[in-house]
Parts: structure tokens; C-alpha cells; sequence
């Protein structure tokens, strides 16, 4: 995995920066009420913050600290998978069931790291590879 540390290195460092920025919102799911557009309450039913425009409530409480907590663990379950195998990845895989794995999770994990290319540390050389 030596060739492919610094990217894993570098996605488990965004997340972990989401995650804290999830549990500093609080951890929970956050709703809209219909009776009430443009507010977005917390679990307990506060107002954690209210909006102007149509629809923004409603994609702000989608994107709820407990669905980034959510999504954080799943692409840290696929980081794992990827850790594993990480030696294999290559431009071309062999032609074995440990290689195409290796490729196939080393596609996944460049587009986990392209979701940061905003990111000053995002380096092009991970841009996903795309084989025929």
C-alpha cells in the first residue's frame, strides 16, 4: 500500500474532520416540519436553525449530522477493505480474483478522495483510473 498510504492517509483525515464538524451540530437527525417551511429542528425538537427559499430546509436537513455520521462509517468500512489489498492496485490487474478486487475498491477510494479535489492536499495523481 505504500504507493497508495498518503491517499488513504488523506481521506481518513477529511472525515474525521466532518465527523467532528457532525458532532459539534449535535449527532442527531435533524427535521423539517411541514407545518412550519424554512425551519430545521433537532431531535428534541427545537429550532436548530431556520431558512429563506424554497427547498433549502428540506436539502439542509438531508445533509443532518446523523446522515454524515452514517456516510462517514460506511466510507470508513470501504477504506478498510481497501487497506487490505491496497498493495495490489495497479493500472492493469492481473488476472486473479485479489487483483480485480484490489482495482475495483481502489476506484471506490479515488472517488472518496476526489470528493475533497477543493481540498489544497488533494494530490491529481489519484484521480480515479478509468481502464478499457
Amino acid at each position: 500500500m505504500a504507493g497508495n498510504a498518503d491517499m488513504v492517509s488523506f481521506i481518513e483525515a477529511r472525515l474525521a474532520e466532518e465527523e467532528q464538524v457532525a458532532w459539534d451540530a449535535g449527532g442527531a437527525s435533524w427535521r423539517c416540519p411541514a407545518d412550519v417551511p424554512g425551519e430545521v429542528h433537532d431531535r428534541t425538537s427545537g429550532i436548530a436553525f431556520t431558512v429563506r427559499g424554497a427547498g433549502f430546509d428540506r436539502h439542509i436537513a438531508l445533509q443532518d449530522p446523523a446522515r454524515t455520521l452514517a456516510r462517514i462509517e460506511t466510507s470508513r468500512v470501504l477504506l478498510g477493505e481497501y487497506v487490505e489489498v491496497a498493495d495490489r492496485d495497479a493500472d492493469r490487474p492481473d488476472d486473479d480474483f485479489a487483483s480485480g478486487r484490489a482495482v475495483g475498491l481502489g476506484f471506490a477510494v479515488r472517488q472518496l478522495a476526489a470528493e475533497y479535489a477543493w481540498h489544497p492536499g488533494y494530490k491529481a495523481k489519484w484521480l480515479p483510473r478509468f481502464i478499457r
